[in-house]
């Protein structure tokens, strides 16, 4: 299995389907009972998801404090070798923070190797790294030329045929990870069943802006509860795209990354599970990365992720219906994990029969839809509220939660687009995200200042050359 599955993306026909089915049913039954059903199955998910995330919070409360606080098992007897792999485009803002926490990673020398990916940029990304190479010999640096393809993917496909090492690590190029974050994910490589590892990644500009402290406590959320439950309760946690670990025989057995998904690490996690292996997650290895901070850009980024994961369930869910390796159990809470962008559309549409039932429309009363509305929130608040417990914020940090209510209306919005456009086959590509560089958790006075252009030489030292170019 290269690259899950050559199906195009569109499912007009779908659509066509649901709409005639929608018909046909209300001039059978009556509109009334119609939209009566409706409600009745969209109580019947929300009430499994309801279930899903207070099993997940329940779980983190009990047990991620102490995860967070456990002994450091592993850390200093198992040392594969590790190459660390981050793509970058137009990434000038953060560049140098990366590289400095990159270079400080706690890792034998001899056992690790560093790819940063040039992929095209037009500021002065190539420059500081470039500088950062000459400086630093454990520090190598690929050059891809503009419009080279395949977004984040194609870059971390290019490093990958340049290196040989017995894991990949994963980073964003936002992102500044912790010294012992990399000791921490490769440990879980002694098992031989597992192929990838997840960390934590935790927001470092929180106070940036309202969307920002929203992500902050977004992630919270996501890390120390969403997937800490999945991994507590099924073992079943996802590999995240950054701060992430994948065993190079395994991702070579797939084919690499996928270049046709905006969600290669949702992709991924899936073609693992397919092939029998699994994924963990280290609470304790932690990185920081820069939050979003404006609705632009959060629409941007959630959009892409909405899209991407859409596309995973419509492409993946025959497959791992038919899986051997996953039990039942597994099989439903993968296909739940694999809804989960599907659920805000879902919300829109209770929303939309709560609207239609309060202007007479519907034979259901009022107090019938009350489950509905209660559904959509209580679940993920529990979740806000056990992240920021366990994540031990500042108690005025509560009023944090006030954010995710239009938070959620744009999330509604986002996702119903996403998946309208999927359904429908319109055009998409991989889009990054715009960063601003405003904060970092590590010093950036001691990095180099990139020679001119003009003064470089025609040989840029200790980077790769793409395939056909002079060294």
């Amino acid at each position: 299995m290269a690259h899950g599955t050559d199906r195009p993306e569109g499912r007009p026909l779908v659509l066509v389907a649901y709409a005639a089915g929608l018909a046909a049913a209300i001039a059978t039954f009556g509109l009334g009972p119609t939209l009566g059903v409706v409600a009745g199955a969209l109580n019947v998910v929300f009430g499994i998801y309801f279930c899903r995330h207070l099993a997940f919070a329940v779980a983190a409360a009990r047990w991620a404090e102490r995860d967070l606080l456990a002994a450091d098992v592993g850390l200093e007897t198992y040392t594969p070798s590790v190459a660390v792999l981050v793509g970058c485009k137009n990434e000038e803002l953060v560049v140098d923070g990366m590289v400095a926490a990159l270079l400080a990673l706690d890792y034998p020398a001899d056992r690790l190797t560093l790819v940063v990916v040039d992929d095209g940029s037009d500021d002065a990304t190539g420059a500081k790294l470039d500088a950062w190479a000459v400086r630093d010999p454990r520090l190598r640096v690929l050059h891809r030329r503009p419009g080279a393809g395949g977004g984040k993917s194609g870059a971390l496909n290019e490093a990958l045929a340049m290196v040989d090492a017995e894991v990949v690590l994963v980073f964003d190029a936002d992102h500044e990870p912790e010294p012992t974050a990399l000791r921490r994910l490769v440990r879980h490589f002694r098992d031989p069943s597992v192929g990838a590892v997840m960390g934590r990644c935790v927001i470092r500009n929180g106070q940036d802006s309202s969307m920002a402290s929203t992500v902050f406590v977004d992630y919270l959320s996501g890390y120390l509860v969403n997937e800490y439950g999945r991994q507590a309760l099924f073992e079943l946690p996802a590999y995240g795209g950054a701060n992430c670990a994948v065993r190079t025989s395994t991702l070579r057995a797939l084919g690499g990354w996928n270049p046709e998904t905006v969600t290669e690490d949702t992709d991924l996690t899936l073609r693992i599970l397919l092939m029998g292996q699994r994924v963990r997650y280290d609470v304790s290895a932690i990185d920081f990365e820069e939050a979003v901070v404006s609705a632009q850009r959060f629409w941007k980024q959630r959009y892409r992720w909405a899209r991407g994961h859409q596309k995973c369930l419509r492409d993946y869910w025959r497959p791992l219906m038919r899986s051997p390796h996953l039990s039942p159990l597994e099989k439903v809470e993968t296909t739940l994990f694999l809804g989960v962008y599907h659920v805000p559309v879902l919300s829109g549409l209770g929303l939309l029969l709560t609207v239609l039932r309060a202007f007479g429309v519907g034979d259901l009363p009022v107090i019938g839809l009350l489950p509905l509305s209660m559904l959509l929130f209580i679940g993920p608040l529990a979740e806000l509220c056990v992240g920021l417990l366990v994540g031990r914020v500042e108690r005025r940090s509560a009023w944090r939660l006030l954010g995710f209510l239009p938070a959620f209306a744009l999330s509604i919005w986002i996702t119903s687009r996403a998946y309208v456009d999927g359904m429908l086959g319109r055009p998409y590509s991989w889009v990054k995200t715009s960063r601003s560089g405003a904060t970092s958790t590590v010093a950036r006075s001691a990095a180099p200042v990139p020679v001119p252009a003009a003064a470089q030489a025609p040989a840029r030292p200790r980077s790769f050359a793409l395939p056909g170019e002079d060294r």
